[in-house]
C-alpha cells in the first residue's frame, strides 16, 4: 500500500503515540473525573468500527473521525474556552484512546480495508 509509513519513522510514530497516551493520562489524574469514568470511555473511539458494516470507505471515514487528534484536541481547546469540565475529561480520555492505537501500530486507515493504515498494514503480511 503506497503512503504508509515504514521503517525508523513508523517506529517514532509509534513512540509518539504512546508519550501521547502518557501526557493524556498523567492530565488527566491531574484534572479527570476518576480512574472509573476513564475505564468506561476509554474505548468509546472504537464504536467506529460499526461505520465497516456499510463498507470499508464509510469505515474508514468513520474511525478516522474518531481517531483523529483534530475532535480530541477540539475538545481541549474549547474547554478552556468555555470553561466546560466535562470537554477536558472527554478529550484527555479520547487523547489517550488515540495514543493508545497508535502505539500499537493502529494508523488512520485507507479506504482499501481495515487492515491498511498509514502506519503500515495490519497483522499478517498477505
Amino acid at each position: 500500500m503506497s503512503g504508509e509509513t515504514t521503517g525508523v519513522i513508523r517506529t517514532v510514530l509509534r513512540f509518539e503515540g504512546l508519550l501521547v497516551m502518557l501526557a493524556a493520562m498523567l492530565t488527566y489524574d491531574k484534572f479527570g473525573a476518576g480512574w472509573s469514568t476513564f475505564a468506561w470511555f476509554f474505548l468509546v473511539p472504537d464504536i467506529s468500527f460499526l461505520g465497516y458494516l456499510a463498507g470499508a470507505r464509510v469505515g474508514a471515514i468513520s474511525y478516522n473521525a474518531a481517531h483523529s487528534y483534530i475532535g480530541a484536541v477540539a475538545c481541549l481547546i474549547a474547554s478552556q474556552l468555555l470553561a466546560v469540565p466535562l470537554l477536558l475529561t472527554v478529550g484527555t480520555i479520547w487523547c489517550a484512546h488515540i495514543g493508545f492505537d497508535r502505539a500499537l501500530g493502529y494508523g488512520l486507515k485507507y479506504a482499501t480495508g481495515f487492515k491498511f493504515t498509514h502506519l503500515g498494514r495490519i497483522g499478517r503480511a498477505g
